[in-house]
């Protein structure tokens, strides 16, 4: 009778652990919308991504351990244009702060893209990019020397990041990004820190844009509102817990 007892106390405490779990899980997804938060990607779908300029996820992005990863390994050529860029389509932000985490190879190198539109050209030659990139390694990788506006948490060929305000990890490691986009002003954080902050559409702006890389593409930057977009650099890449606010 004693070890029924103990049984039966065991399965109420696992079932009352369970129940504890499940109400803490539906009441973070009750502040997420209270606050005005959205899922683009919550670890169970990737509802509503697909290929740049496609209609479907290109091989190689899948989700694995509820992380939204692209595998170099089952990467294949697609039939559409852009590679194996993606796109979140199914809506448009303008003004917005997004938030997600992320991580990459030794040597890898990616970007978080927004304001993208799609047409005869690729994503970064229209949308500004939140450049990912191993800063430790991939120079030594790749024997070549990189711009600062090259870096992690760079506004990609227009504004570098703040080295002493950047907290750099190690490739394999989780990392934290968040963009916080109004024309007034535009922010890039990086690990909690805020590492670049700078004018949309300024004269310092248009002056960079006009003598930098972006001076024989017209279409880069002019667009006020567009898609969220993650960059296929051929390199494995993670993510996970990416949710967007407008502002």
């Amino acid at each position: 009778m004693k070890n029924i007892n103990q049984i039966l106390i065991a399965c109420i405490l696992f079932c009352l652990c369970i129940a504890c779990k499940t109400d803490t899980k539906k009441q973070n997804v009750k502040e997420e919308v209270d606050t005005g938060w959205q899922y683009l990607f919550d670890g169970t779908s990737t509802k509503g991504w697909r290929a740049y300029n496609g209609d479907k996820l290109p091989s190689g992005w899948i989700i694995k351990d509820k992380i939204l990863t692209f595998d170099t390994e089952q990467k294949a050529e697609e039939e559409h244009s852009g590679g194996n860029d993606i796109v979140y389509g199914a809506e448009e932000f303008d003004n917005f702060e997004l938030y997600l985490e992320w991580k990459i190879p030794e040597g890898g190198n990616s970007g978080i893209f927004y304001h993208c539109k799609e047409g005869e050209y690729g994503p970064y030659e229209v949308s500004p990019e939140y450049q990912l990139l191993d800063d430790l390694k991939w120079e030594e990788i790749n024997n070549a020397k990189l711009e600062d506006w090259q870096k992690t948490g760079a506004d990609y060929a227009m504004y570098p990041a703040d080295p002493e305000m950047k907290i750099i990890k190690a490739a394999g490691e989780w990392n934290s990004s968040k963009i916080k986009f109004t024309p007034e002003l535009a922010e890039h954080w990086l690990n909690g820190k805020k590492v670049l902050s700078f004018v949309p559409w300024s004269d310092d702006w248009e002056n960079r844009k006009a003598t930098g890389k972006w001076k024989d593409f017209p279409n880069y930057g002019k667009y006020k509102s567009g898609l969220i977009g993650l960059q296929d650099h051929d390199s494995p890449l993670w993510f996970r817990n990416i949710k967007i606010r407008r502002l």
